[in-house]
């Protein structure tokens, strides 16, 4: 079966993988995945990744990262843009999670990048997820 959204798919897994405390979560691999997770790791939601095959197929081993109390450091992570709806903007309406204590990630010219890099190239792009 053809999978219609893979980022929510991966959204989702990262978000059932924290709500159940698990240490790692695989996904099927594809490169705007891989740069979704780049980013994550990048602004510390996550402790690290690797790319690998399983069986032939390319996977995404992601490792997950807690606070000391056992809390996800992940504590929420949404869809923005979807395949039904695409949402784009420029650099001055990029989203700001929390009043800036999360990220929003965008898909630009240059790029998968964070809401605050974006903004500083003075570059819009397709609003992927926000994460806090």
């Amino acid at each position: 079966m053809a999978m219609t959204d893979p980022v929510a798919d991966l959204l989702t897994r990262l978000r059932n993988a924290v709500r159940e405390r698990h240490e790692k979560v695989e996904v099927p691999a594809s490169r705007l995945k891989a740069n979704v997770i780049r980013v994550l790791k990048e602004e510390g939601y996550i402790k690290n990744f690797r790319l690998h095959r399983d069986e032939g197929m390319p996977v995404i081993k992601v490792y997950l990262k807690y606070t000391e109390d056992g809390q996800g450091v992940i504590r929420g992570i949404r869809r923005v843009s979807r395949p039904g709806l695409r949402r784009y903007c420029g650099y001055s309406a990029i989203p700001r999670p929390l009043s800036g204590a999360g990220i929003a990630i965008l898909s630009t010219s240059k790029g998968v990048m964070t809401g605050q890099q974006a903004r500083a190239q003075k570059m819009g792009g397709e609003i992927l997820a926000e994460v806090w």
